[in-house]
């Protein structure tokens, strides 16, 4: 649960609806703490308070709502974004550009303004937070935001509960949107979860330099053991100057900006070279604003903005798994569990970088009417 002018989550019994048309009840098995979660928390982003929030969900379906055959009772599954799956964008496997992304997925309300969820008072709570609220036991799930998944038990699914944001958002910007080839350069600012996924991403394509952008050594050691060729230091290092020589002649292909720092942005967008790329992940407060020459832009260069990745998520999740069960997306390195009753923790740990990937492991003692 989060409410306003709180630091952190804290546990509260609610009371769910049964799942209407179109919607799912999921018992989680397991649910990523993602900084989108921590930026709604502080008021950086404009879902309304209070709400139960979490978005990197995994469990098991236990009812469906009258219309919906995708899933059953009993199967495992993946909760990912919400779109309306009506539209042009989504009948085509666009659903990141659906015209109702944002406020199904920010407004913590179904479209008709009411919530699943509510106080054991009856007082309405938000709910459907990008389709699944699922910092939760149990969570009405939008049908939109399933993904199932072929995994042999609970532990197997608690590893794949980052998949359906973090996971597939770096990923996805990479092979999904930029797809480099051979000879390309690919600068990412910014090795969390986000961007060592891109990372990760970008070694199984042709690119031919990877350069993870940090100031924290441990990530940056992190970023070459999973597919870097190279590391920046930016808070000991010239970045424009050191971005000039990795990339080379060619200059720098693409910048996958995670952090959310206008001025980073800024900078990306005049370090790439004509016909680049910026792909913009990272979310700062509402509001915020970035300058840049608009002459840099006429040889080319592209400004552009990533959600999730880009991804159809019923093909893509089931992609990154399987990429993950090879071995190639090794991105279990940077996730830690958490108990229910280390949720302040686990907070705690995702704002210091302490921890890269929070994922808060649910337990499997039967809740009664707590759900």
């Amino acid at each position: 649960m989060a409410r306003i002018g709180e630091d952190t989550f804290h546990w509260e019994r609610a009371v769910l609806d049964d799942p209407r048309p179109g919607e799912v009840l999921v018992r989680l098995v397991a649910t990523g703490l993602c900084h989108t979660d921590l930026s709604v928390l502080s008021g950086r982003l404009p879902t309304p308070l209070p709400a139960v929030l979490g978005h990197e969900g995994a469990g098991i379906v236990e009812a469906v709502g009258p219309d919906v055959t995708d899933v059953a009772t009993g199967d495992r599954v993946v909760l990912s974004f919400n779109s309306c799956g009506d539209c042009t964008s989504c009948r085509t496997g666009r659903p990141t550009a659906c015209g109702t992304y944002f406020p199904l997925n920010f407004r913590a309300a179904r479209p008709d303004g009411t919530t699943p969820i509510r106080t054991q008072d009856g007082t309405p709570l938000g709910g459907l937070f990008f389709g699944q609220s699922s910092l939760a036991r149990h969570a009405v799930v939008s049908a939109q935001s399933v993904v199932r998944v072929d995994v042999a038990d609970d532990d197997g699914l608690a590893l794949l509960a980052p998949v359906g944001c973090g996971i597939q958002t770096g990923a996805g910007a990479i092979l999904n949107l930029l797809r480099p080839q051979y000879g390309d350069s690919v600068a990412v600012f910014g090795a969390g979860a986000v961007g060592l996924s891109a990372i990760m991403a970008a070694r199984l394509t042709a690119a031919r330099t990877i350069v993870a952008v940090d100031v924290v050594p441990s990530r940056l050691a992190l970023a070459g053991e999973l597919g870097a060729t190279h590391t920046i230091n930016s808070k000991e290092e010239d970045l424009g100057r050191r971005l000039a020589e990795l990339a080379g002649p060619g200059g720098l292909t693409y910048v996958v900006e995670t952090t959310g720092v206008p001025s980073l942005l800024e900078f990306a967008a005049t370090a790439v070279a004509g016909n680049g790329t910026v792909a913009v992940i990272g979310a700062p407060s509402a509001g915020s604003r970035a300058s840049f020459d608009i002459n840099a832009l006429i040889d080319g260069r592209t400004i552009r903005g990533v959600t999730e990745g880009g991804s159809d998520r019923t093909t893509f999740i089931p992609a990154l798994i399987d990429l993950a069960r090879q071995g190639r997306l090794p991105y279990e390195r940077f996730l830690r569990f958490y108990a229910e009753d280390q949720l302040h923790q686990a907070v705690m740990d995702a704002k210091s970088g302490v921890t890269i990937k929070p994922v808060i492991r649910f337990s499997d003692v039967a809740t009664g009417d707590d759900r």
